[in-house]
């Protein structure tokens, strides 16, 4: 329990001080200048508990809660900065379900493919795979989340098809490696536990309904959403231990 408010205490001073020196002279009086006349040796009798004010703090308690506090404060900061989607105000499904999924995908708990159809810039259709967690580390999701540009598939990504050029493009990506021309349809190999994600649709008539399994430890959602014509999110969790 002492121990417990000691720690309170160091923390009230380092938080309220930037500098173990600066501590030191809030504990120095006027009457100590005044007869030790010297700035220095003041300091170094509140250090040693001679005199002071207030409560005794050695340096390297001081600086070892500083930090720790500092440590504590960047972390708290750099995972505010990390996930895009914190704090914003998502209405549409599509959004809030990539929200819920980007820390999983930028810690590689989770890998997504996310599967949308919609019209670009030039009004024509175009529809792609895109791996969630590698476009998070080369994009920056904040034009996305804040509603200022919206995600749609480019020739980069793990697939690409525009349906009035018929342009098709297949690209592998650090987490998948694309097999393409498959009697099973198109179909992604995950690096990292080596397992298949079925993306294919097997209604070759309609070209845009699924019915075959996504595989091992893949799930497939459907979205309902307003942003596009259609979206589907593939997420595929690894089994390999680390």
């Amino acid at each position: 329990m002492e121990q417990e408010e000691g720690l309170t205490a160091v923390d009230s001073i380092v938080t309220q001080f930037n500098t173990y020196e600066d501590f030191l002279d809030s504990q120095i009086t006027t009457v100590d200048l005044y007869y030790l006349e010297d700035e220095v040796l003041a300091r170094q009798l509140v250090e040693l508990g001679y005199r002071g004010t207030g409560e005794v703090v050695k340096r390297e308690d001081f600086e070892a809660r500083k930090a720790a506090i500092e440590i504590a404060r960047l972390a708290e900061r750099t995972q505010k900065k990390t996930l895009t989607s914190a704090g914003k105000d998502l209405q549409d499904n599509f959004l809030k379900a990539l929200a819920v999924r980007e820390e999983d995908n930028r810690n590689g708990k989770v890998s997504s493919v996310i599967f949308i159809r919609d019209r670009n810039s030039h009004g024509q259709e175009v529809s792609g795979y895109i791996d969630y967690a590698h476009r998070l580390k080369t994009e920056d999701f904040e034009v996305y989340f804040s509603g200022k540009r919206r995600l749609l598939p480019k020739p980069t990504d793990l697939s690409f098809y525009n349906w009035e050029s018929h342009v098709a493009v297949w690209n592998s990506t650090p987490n998948y490696q694309v097999i393409a021309g498959n009697p099973e349809g198109l179909l992604f190999k995950y690096k990292r536990d080596r397992k298949i994600l079925n993306v294919d649709p097997k209604d070759k008539e309609d070209g845009r309904q699924w019915k075959a399994q996504p595989g091992d430890n893949s799930t497939r959602i459907p979205i309902q959403t307003e942003l596009y014509i259609q979206a589907v999110i593939f997420d595929h969790i690894s089994r390999r231990k680390t």
